[in-house]
């Protein structure tokens, strides 16, 4: 079992909900991406989403799309993002690490040397865009044989059928898509929001998290009351891009814990 259930479940347990920040691995620069790992637990975060540097990343808005620009000139691939969690785990054994990103670096590898590689580094579970739940049931095996979790994205317009395929193959947490579109492209309806979970939780017996759109307290708070967890990424790095390097670990410790605390009140 990978720690991302027993971390939900003990949660759960205290009426709290899961604060899952997103960073792109090697932004702004690869000596930062540790700190900010710590940073972002030491500020109130459950569970940490961090992206692989793609160069076509499909889903994400402009903001994470300069992020994974930014770390790409500094060459960060696949096996750099394993050695900054592992890296992480020398000092936290207990946070879970989920890998955020795209199919075409984990194919470069192949999906068995990944999945070794990344069960060694300390992960714990891969939302990987392009791979369709429909078309990825070796993967998947692969995955849960080695205790980690497949997360699977669902949107506004996820079908019926396709909500029933995450509930038979994913585990750890399913991920919704709160808008059409991009990551961080707009406001969130959380009346939408609450009526497609209600909808999901039919079929989906998992946890759901809820991102791509949330960008402040208020927001995270309201997305809380009809989740069980909330995501939030292209904000934290828009935090990043305004701040000097120096003081960059600080400002998302101090940002984080601002949605730490309007979630627990």
């Amino acid at each position: 079992m990978s720690r991302i259930q027993p971390t939900l479940s003990a949660l759960a347990a205290k009426k709290k909900k899961a604060l899952i920040p997103f960073i792109t691995a090697g932004d702004p620069a690869p000596d930062l991406t540790v700190p900010l790992m710590h940073a972002l637990v030491a500020g109130g975060s459950d569970i940490l989403e961090l992206g692989v540097p793609f160069s076509d990343p499909m889903a994400e808005g402009p903001v994470i799309q300069r992020a994974c620009e930014r770390a790409l000139k500094f060459n960060v691939g696949m096996r750099d993002v394993l050695g900054f969690v592992s890296e992480f785990r020398k000092t936290n054994n207990t946070t879970p690490v989920v890998l955020m990103g795209y199919a075409n670096p984990i194919e470069r590898m192949g999906q068995t040397a990944f999945v070794l590689a990344a069960k060694a580094a300390g992960v714990d579970g891969t939302i990987v865009v392009d791979y369709p739940p429909e078309e990825c049931e070796e993967f998947v095996a692969t995955l849960k044989a080695n205790e980690m979790d497949p997360i699977f994205l669902l949107a506004p317009t996820s079908t019926e059928e396709r909500i029933r395929q995450v509930a038979k193959l994913g585990s750890g947490f399913s991920y919704y898509v709160s808008l059409k579109g991009v990551t961080g492209a707009a406001n969130i309806n959380t009346q939408e929001v609450a009526e497609r979970i209600a909808a999901i939780r039919q079929h989906v017996k998992l946890p759901i998290g809820v991102g791509f759109g949330i960008r402040d307290a208020a927001t995270a708070r309201a997305v809380a009351a009809v989740s069980d967890a909330v995501v939030i990424g292209s904000r934290i790095i828009q935090e990043m891009e305004n701040t000097p390097h120096e003081q960059v670990v600080e400002k998302v410790q101090t940002f984080i814990a601002g949605i730490r605390k309007a979630l627990d009140e």
